[in-house]
């Protein structure tokens, strides 16, 4: 609408684990066969085929939301294009050294019997003693306990060193006990050696500074194959880890016949009970712990040592942070920043491999049996094709290639590996299409703020790497979106809003058929439909795309979560309904014949037009201000409150009784079609399917032309309204309608609800009875009143009249002679006072509390003195009615 060349391109990634892990669900629920019965080929295939049934939805969502992207382009990561990307960038990442082999802690779900990333890892805190149902375990285990145990001290039969775990598991695993240095109670134990508590082979008692001598006894079991902080402190002391939990969670042969096979957690209460047979334990208490979850299965993470790919993160996050540090990436909202600089500054490497099937395989290749620098280390290369492995490979080993045997990695890549490509792997690289010549690097990155780090940041990263540049140089982060209770959406939790329902409509059978045909266990099925029942008893309104689009940008990035509730997505569609009105009301004023004269050639004709002129020029600021600011709330904001309150609520209203005299004033009819036609296109942006049905509706622009579209009409900027900006015309109609809001009060107070009373305004001040002046007559037809006019002042104050306090120098007088019933209204008043009394009463009565509570009953017992101040007022007001006869006045 400015002019400007946007691409916006449409793509979906292949979610790796999430996806495998739904059709492995699937496969077992309708067929009862497990991944592992099915061939590689054969269990792809049925992924491609969940994905073409399924793996649209969100582009569908997108489309339904109206989104202006450009389809043709759509894109999605395991596509030829994508995958020729990540196999260049893997090889290019390998050659440069920044990408590596090698046998490290990673995070392991035993339930998908998979590494997973950082991202994938729910912490869920627990207070103390927990049960949870784990995957795999036939019964619930419970968490939250600290088991303390005891390591004999060799040679000292009385002697022992306690140490508390809240893993009994892994001390088949413990090669060592740690002490702080400075640990008075241990000082005398340094250098000396503890027996395992199970097996009685000797462990080393080592001192480290790491060590927490305040947290639990101060002494720390060492488990290096099973802990990061284990690992890191192994390390520094030359420990060798030592396995004992595999791949799909049960122990290991090195933890003996009576505990290999078993499962982790059936094998925890066997070594607990084997500890309370030697006469080792030490006691048993609920203790609050963290403990990380596998998000995708549910499963209690374990840190396995595992050989695996790696990417070299230092020197790239380096670049990163420093192009935030610089100016050159700008982050907003400002405040992440601070997360931004905190990850760069602990980022680890980055392990890439995940054993999985759905992905992009890994393009690197085993040597068989052809290893190198000793006889344990496996001898791998990479390679775009086998062909060119093979060449990598002579070359490695002074062998013919033809001599040699390669098996290619069975593993995929990370998910996040050929996401943090898109914004240029979308535009055609490796090639240099022109695409990519003209849109990379792109402008501005939207997305939320969860993914800030684990997305963003990996796409600057490697952006910066691979192309030289980075790969925007805006970021925009949006909040995450929560139910109306505040509550992540989740499907286990029946509180997942799909926009396609809020647009459209459902009724809760539909919803609840959703849910059937999802892949929920019987448990989760039942929590989310009674959920759903609660929330949605009769399921969910139509309430439109564009009411959705407006509720949802009338958040602020600044806000926090944004807590979606289908009521206030309704309260948008009302205001749908206010602007459908509005024009059909224009439309019908402007008649068939009107000819909208050019913008340049419009002059207002009275100081009700100037004013709604100025309130347009100003909503055309407050929005190129919320635009340039990326704070659409503000523009969201100033569209609603000129479509709503200057427009319907004040103008329309101010110039009907014009309109309807003939013959019709041109003036009001031009500014009316300036207003809706400026209007709709400052809307459009927001609500761009009504803005573009009302906008064909209106009458051809000066000259008979006009866009074939409103999303490719001139949106209004600020400097072409600027002339009829006029904030002090502003400032003085807003005491115009401060009186208006008191005439409607009293005319409330007094139930005045047919009668058309006649006003007097006084003011001290002469500038302020010209304020007045010239607003006369819109004054009363806002306010529901008869003539209007003007108190000279010193004048005495008519009688039988009510009066008001506008300000401290401007009364407000209403006719009640003849309009009201004195001796019947007086009761009704005094009726209401005794009520409101009895409230202040009781509120003053209570004890003075603290904080938000008080202020609220501070400013709760202010508002009812006010309210029974005129009570008082208008009973005083109704006595003299009845105790003097009325004063004429003349109005």
């Amino acid at each position: 609408m400015r002019g400007d060349q946007v691409l916006w391109v449409p793509g979906s990634d292949h979610a790796g684990i999430a996806t495998q892990a739904v059709v492995e669900k699937q496969l077992w629920k309708e067929r009862g066969v497990r991944r592992h019965q099915l061939s590689r080929e054969a269990f792809l295939g049925e992924v491609w085929k969940w994905k073409e049934e399924k793996g649209g939805e969100i582009c569908e969502q997108l489309r339904a939301l109206g989104a202006s992207l450009d389809w043709d382009r759509e894109c999605f990561t395991m596509d030829a294009g994508s995958s020729a990307a990540v196999t260049e960038a893997f090889v290019r990442l390998h050659k440069a050294g920044l990408l590596y082999r090698s046998r490290q802690l990673v995070n392991w779900s035993c339930a998908l019997r998979s590494a997973i990333s950082d991202i994938e890892v729910e912490s869920r805190p627990l207070p103390g003693r927990t049960e949870l149902r784990v995957p795999g375990c036939p019964s619930p285990v419970t968490f939250g306990l600290l088991v303390s145990v005891a390591y004999p001290v060799d040679g000292e039969p009385d002697a022992e060193v306690v140490v508390g775990t809240t893993r009994p598991e892994t001390l088949p695993g413990d090669v060592a006990v740690a002490v702080h240095p400075e640990d008075a109670r241990y000082t005398h134990l340094h250098g000396r050696r503890l027996r395992h508590p199970l097996t009685g082979q000797l462990l080393p008692l080592i001192t480290d500074p790491a060590v927490e001598p305040h947290v639990g006894t101060g002494a720390l079991k060492v488990t290096p194959a099973h802990s990061p902080v284990d690992a890191e402190l192994g390390a520094r002391h030359g420990l060798s880890p030592v396995g004992v939990i595999a791949e799909d969670g049960t122990m290991t042969p090195v933890c003996g016949d009576w505990l290999q096979g078993l499962h982790r957690f059936v094998a925890r209460d066997k070594i607990v009970s084997a500890l309370r047979e030697r006469g080792l334990f030490r006691g048993l208490r609920s203790h609050a712990m963290v403990l990380p979850l596998c998000s995708r299965s549910g499963d209690v993470v374990e840190y396995l040592l595992k050989s695996q790919w790696f990417v070299r993160c230092r020197e790239m996050g380096d670049r990163a942070a420093q192009a935030v540090e610089s100016g050159a990436l700008e982050l907003s909202p400002a405040f992440h920043q601070k997360n931004w600089r905190l990850w760069f500054s602990h980022l680890g490497d980055w392990c890439v491999s995940r054993q999985l099937w759905w992905g992009h395989r890994i393009p690197a290749y085993l040597v068989v049996q052809e290893p190198v620098k000793s006889d344990t280390e496996d001898c791998w290369v990479v390679g775009r094709t086998e062909a060119e492995a093979r060449e990598v490979a002579a070359a490695l080993t002074g062998r013919p290639g033809a001599e040699l045997t390669l098996e290619r990695d069975p593993d995929v890549l990370d998910t996040w590996f050929s996401s943090a490509l898109f914004p240029f792997s979308a535009l055609g690289w490796p090639q240099q299409t022109p695409d990519l010549t003209q849109f990379y690097p792109l402008s501005l990155l939207e997305t939320g703020s969860d993914l800030l780090l684990f997305w963003v940041g990996r796409m600057v990263m490697l952006g910066t790497q691979l192309t030289g540049q980075l790969p925007f140089s805006k970021v925009l982060l949006h909040s995450m979106v929560r139910d109306g209770q505040g509550r992540k959406m989740s499907k286990s939790l029946g509180n997942v809003l799909d926009p396609r329902d809020i647009i459209r409509g459902v009724e809760l059978p539909a919803l609840q058929e959703k849910l059937r045909d999802g892949n929920l266990d019987p448990t989760e099925l039942a929590i989310a439909a009674a959920a759903q029942r609660k929330d949605f008893p009769h399921g969910i309104p139509e309430c439109g795309t564009d009411a959705l689009r407006f509720a949802l940008c009338s958040h602020g990035a600044l806000a926090g979560d944004l807590h979606l509730s289908v009521s206030e997505v309704l309260s948008a569609r009302h205001f749908c309904n206010k602007v459908w009105n509005a024009l059909r009301f224009i439309l019908g004023a402007l008649g068939e014949e009107f000819v909208a004269q050019p913008l340049d050639e419009l002059s207002p004709s009275s100081p009700m037009d100037a004013w709604i002129l100025s309130r347009l020029a100003r909503t055309a600021q407050e929005c190129e201000r919320g635009f340039h600011s990326r704070e659409l709330p503000l523009a969201a904001h100033a569209l609603y409150h000129f479509w709503l309150h200057s427009l319907c609520d004040v103008y329309l209203e101010a110039v009907k009784p014009g309109l309807s005299h003939c013959p019709r004033a041109p003036g009001p009819r031009q500014v009316l079609f300036c207003c809706a036609d400026a209007g709709l296109r400052l809307l459009a942006p927001f609500m761009p399917f009504l803005a573009e049905e009302l906008w064909q509706r209106l009458p051809s622009g000066p000259g008979g032309s006009r866009a074939p579209s409103v999303s490719v009409a001139f949106y209004p900027s600020a400097d072409s309204l600027e002339r009829w900006h006029r904030p002090e015309l502003e400032r003085r109609f807003s005491q115009v309608q401060e009186a208006v809001h008191a005439l409607r009060a009293q005319r409330a107070l007094y139930q005045l609800t047919k009668a058309r009373p006649r006003v007097l305004l006084q003011s001290s001040e002469l500038e302020q009875q010209g304020v007045f002046e010239a607003f006369l007559e819109p004054l009363g037809t806002l306010s529901h009143c008869g003539a209007v006019g003007l108190l000279p002042p010193g004048a005495a104050a008519p009688s039988g009249w009510a009066q008001a306090p506008l300000s401290s120098t401007v009364q407000v007088y209403m006719e009640l002679q003849g309009l009201v019933d004195p001796q019947a209204h007086l009761p009704l008043l005094a009726a209401r006072r005794h009520k409101l009394q009895k409230q202040l009463d009781g509120l003053a009565a209570r004890t003075p509390s603290e904080g938000e509570a008080e202020t609220q009953r501070q400013q709760r017992l202010s508002s009812l003195q006010l309210e029974l101040s005129k009570l008082d007022r208008a009973a005083s007001h109704l006595q003299q009615l009845m105790d003097q006869p009325p004063n004429p006045v003349e109005a």
